[in-house]
């Protein structure tokens, strides 16, 4: 039987208080991107809102929740990132439906996103009040405090995993939280909302709102709404942001890309072309930090191509449930649409495709799906759309550098900063050019090694604050200081 297999009369209604709703509102269908077919349909309604908030609202004061230990929230935290690991293979299977990644990848990010609830879980056991001392007779005691409801806006191209992102640090500080994933991939963010209810933690604590982006802005400006974490595109955040930031909320954005991966003329090049081939087409392309610019030295640049070709004719294109396949579909016929754009206007514009742009061959029950070959396009400068626009697919563009300025000053030359990396030998580049990029995460000499200990964001249009790491502690939280005299007051009107 194919794992894949599901009715379409599977729906997906808002998981609010504890359960999920009744059918209502506009049905979305959901379509599987390996297919071009029907699965199930999602259901658009715009009622949840007030419910969700509401629900989270209660559940942020009720004493079930808000008087817990934080050793208590660690140990549901522990339990959620436990039934995560154990529901991996359902969790990945929802996933892929929703963005086309194998299903052995999903399953493996699944089972890497519980312990995003484990690590969050012991930074709760060892996290403490700072004291200060202010004077010999007083005291400051700094404190973090949760900030009350969170919206968590998540992207399709990883509902739950970056999901996780946000409601583990959130749980972890006390907040009540409403997950908002994209209308047409709600599936794995549900089952996450059940397996907290599971878990043990309260009715409503953690809430699921299915929507659009009308949705999205209710939820963002509801009075009782604290907090908006959110990624996605560039333009879409800031709209939201513009108006979040001016109820006087909180804002978190994880937005746009386009990571440059540069390969100076000392660099391992086996090791370099094995980590651009996984760096710009893992989740085919679909990924905010993606390697969608190589920059080659000079004197490296028709060994690497060479070499880059070869490699990325290794990836097998297939449907997300065979174990063979190493990457499937985009998400759905949008984004097919869109990077077959890019591809034709960087063609006429003067762009060189050695490798791909079309359509692979697939089997016949696929041939509706929103298939794309790995493509790497060569002979493009820093002004073309393909080279400045984040494109979210299997599309990669190669140029050509000859000094160490130049490579920095075309990894620099767009509005994103979200993520580089770069190939040397030389400590001293490793040390300069590290500082000079501008990006929250520079990779030396590997590429997309995200780790949860390690904080997360972007400079420039990627983003605003930070997540994962300690740092995300932060960003869900809010400092008191409370300050404590134990000497007798001072009268400044005594004399």
């Amino acid at each position: 039987m194919n794992p894949f297999e599901s009715k379409s009369d599977t729906t997906f209604t808002s998981f609010v208080d504890g359960r999920k709703l009744p059918v209502q509102g506009q049905p979305l269908p959901l379509v599987d991107p390996s297919t071009g077919k029907i699965w199930a349909h999602s259901y658009v309604d715009e009622s949840a809102v007030e419910l969700a908030v509401e629900s989270a609202s209660n559940a942020y004061a009720s004493a079930a929740w808000a008087e817990l230990a934080p050793a208590e929230r660690a140990a549901l935290l522990r339990k959620l990132g436990d039934l995560i690991a154990s529901n991996a293979e359902a969790l990945g299977r929802l996933e892929s439906l929703a963005n086309g990644k194998s299903h052995a990848a999903t399953a493996a990010e699944m089972r890497a996103t519980s312990q995003w609830y484990h690590f969050y879980a012991s930074a709760l056991e060892t996290h403490d009040d700072v004291l200060r001392t202010v004077s010999r007779t007083m005291e400051a005691r700094v404190i973090r405090e949760p900030l009350g409801v969170v919206v968590a806006i998540t992207p399709f191209n990883g509902a739950l995993s970056l999901g996780s992102w946000k409601l583990a640090p959130a749980l972890a500080m006390g907040n009540s939280v409403i997950l908002k994933p994209p209308a047409d991939a709600p599936g794995s963010s549900i089952m996450l909302a059940d397996l907290a209810l599971q878990a043990g933690f309260p009715k409503g604590v953690v809430n699921v709102a299915i929507g659009d982006a009308v949705v999205s802005e209710k939820l963002a400006t509801h009075p009782k709404v604290a907090m908006v974490s959110f990624t996605g595109s560039t333009a879409t955040a800031r709209v939201l942001g513009s108006k979040v930031a001016g109820g006087m909320k909180r804002f978190v954005c994880e937005a746009g890309g386009k990571s440059a991966h540069i390969v100076f003329e000392d660099a391992d090049l086996d090791s370099a072309v094995i980590a651009a081939t996984q760096g710009a087409f893992s989740g085919t392309g679909q990924t905010c930090v993606a390697g969608s610019r190589v920059l080659v030295h000079a004197s490296l640049y028709d060994a690497f191509v060479e070499r880059y070709i070869a490699s990325a004719r290794r990836i097998r294109i297939g449907h997300p449930a065979s174990a063979k396949s190493h990457i499937g579909p985009v998400a759905s016929r949008r984004q097919y649409d869109r990077i077959n754009a890019y591809i034709a206007e960087a063609v006429a514009t003067g762009g060189r495709i050695v490798l791909g742009g079309g359509v692979p061959s697939v089997d016949s029950e696929l041939a509706e799906g929103f298939w794309i070959e790995p493509t790497i396009i060569v002979d493009v400068t820093n002004d073309m759309r393909i080279c400045r626009e984040e494109i979210f697919g299997p599309v990669v563009t190669v140029q050509r550098f000859q000094t160490e300025d130049e490579a920095v000053a075309i990894a620099n030359g767009v509005e994103y900063g979200l993520a580089a990396g770069f190939w040397t030998k030389d400590l001293h580049r490793a040390r300069r050019v590290s500082r000079l990029l501008q990006a929250g995460t520079v990779w030396v000499n590997t590429y997309r090694a995200i780790n949860l200990r390690v904080p997360f964001g972007g400079y420039k249009q990627s983003g605003i604050g930070r997540e994962n790491g300690l740092e995300a502690l932060e960003e869900f939280s809010q400092i008191k200081a409370v300050v404590t005299d134990y000497g007798p007051a001072a009268d400044p009107f005594a004399h």
